[in-house]
């Protein structure tokens, strides 16, 4: 085997029956409660419409700056625009690369990330290639992966989008083992343009497999504060969604009478269970 290579033993190895044992008789965490401030670090805010104007990317990254949203994730045109918008601020700007289908050349998809993170982003959602998935190519999957980590390494964490839809169980379990062996920081499940998006049980197997350290970010179909909280419980660190504001705004409104204006000017603690949180980044 030549030096750099991926070793397809050592994903076979980690493709076990006892994997999939583990996961089916693992013991479901303790539901943890989230108030619409909790929620805000682990939403990726998200416009990737085709259509969408340089108006509509300017609102989303002043929503997100308002929510503290964790990033604003956008299509690779609008990156140097959300970065300079986002650079007073903690949020994050994320791109996608190979998007939506994943079937580039890894030489390609490694230049548009490093074209993008040169452009200001800090986070890149990449879309695995999914067709040498189902040609079992494995050494390609890697490849492809680890070309757009080290493209934009020092700059940018990566994100691999799987599209968990279109996989087998088995696959998922593949592509999560390869995607933490190219050096991925985060597995995600959908790109939210396929036949399907985040459920619960691709959640739980995509966390059994990768372990607690990797980040792991549902997204597809997360419109509503109880999708949130389950996607969360069963292990997701962040939430992609174009949904944030209604996701936090429409929990807030439930729980207190108070809307936070984020003014700034709260002691320890504000009506509405918001501004606290907020104030510990001040």
């Amino acid at each position: 085997m030549k030096k750099g290579d991926i070793n397809v033993n050592e994903i076979k190895k980690l493709v076990t029956a006892e994997l999939f044992d583990a996961f089916k008789a693992t013991v479901a965490k303790p539901k943890i409660a989230f108030t619409p401030a909790l929620l805000t670090r682990y939403i990726d805010h998200t416009l990737l419409k085709p259509e969408a104007s340089i108006d509509d990317v300017k609102k989303v990254c002043e929503e997100a700056k308002k929510y503290r949203f964790a990033s604003v994730c956008v299509n690779g045109s609008y990156i140097k625009f959300v970065a300079d918008s986002l650079a007073e601020s903690d949020v994050k700007p994320c791109a996608v690369v190979g998007f939506p289908l994943g079937a580039m050349m890894p030489e390609a998809k490694a230049g548009e990330a490093f074209c993008y993170a040169n452009n200001g982003a800090k986070e890149i959602d990449m879309v695995i290639n999914i067709g040498a998935i189902k040609t079992s190519d494995w050494r390609l999957v890697h490849n492809d992966i680890e070309g757009v980590v080290k493209a934009v390494q020092g700059w940018a964490i990566v994100k691999v989008i799987l599209e968990t839809c279109l996989l087998t169980d088995e696959e998922k379990v593949k592509a999560c083992a390869v995607s933490k062996l190219a050096g991925a920081h985060f597995v995600k499940t959908s790109t939210g343009f396929s036949k399907g998006g985040a459920t619960v049980e691709d959640v739980r197997l995509m966390r059994e497999t990768i372990g607690p350290e990797m980040g792991l970010k549902a997204s597809g179909g997360v419109r509503t504060y109880e999708d949130a909280v389950k996607m969360i419980n069963a292990g997701a660190t962040r939430l992609g969604t174009s949904s944030g504001v209604s996701i936090v705004s429409e929990e807030q409104e439930k729980t207190s009478p108070y809307k936070c204006v984020n003014c700034g000017s709260c002691d320890k603690e504000c009506p509405s269970d918001r501004a606290a949180v907020i104030k510990d980044t001040y």
